[in-house]
């Protein structure tokens, strides 16, 4: 069994796959950070200022703080600017990653096109035989 899983570990696509993840997660990092740090500051001043994250509301007649994590300490709270700003988050990695593939397959296309095209197989024996048959009898 350790044998198997050896073998499945050092197979080209699961290493693949790890350095997928590696990659995604620590991309995933940069873009939470362009929302949260650029994108929704700007959002939020064009929406009255405040950190769009703490845009909620309170479902609990306790709730009267005005940051969410105080909010949701007091009681129930709706974070819809949170929920927004994951939205976001999720919109524009997946903008990303559609250019990427776009990108990807355009160069598969035009490798495709620049590669010579491979020499036709010649037909089989009994077609050629066939074919010089159909050319005598043509000429006669």
């Amino acid at each position: 069994m350790l044998k198997e899983f050896q073998e499945f570990i050092s197979k080209g696509n699961v290493m693949d796959l790890a350095v997928g993840v590696i990659i995604g997660a620590a991309f995933g990092k940069i873009v939470d950070s362009l929302v949260n740090d650029i994108i929704m500051p700007i959002v939020g001043a064009i929406f009255g200022g405040l950190d769009f994250n703490n845009y909620f509301l309170g479902l609990s007649p306790n709730v009267h703080s005005a940051t969410l994590a105080d909010a949701k300490k007091e009681g129930a709270v709706f974070a819809y600017g949170s929920f927004i700003t994951v939205v976001l988050n999720f919109l524009i990695l997946a903008f990303i990653i559609f250019l990427m593939v776009k990108a990807v397959n355009n160069l598969r296309k035009r490798l495709e096109r620049e590669k010579p095209a491979a020499p036709a197989a010649p037909p089989p024996a009994d077609v050629q035989l066939l074919t010089e048959i159909r050319d005598l009898l043509a000429r006669r």
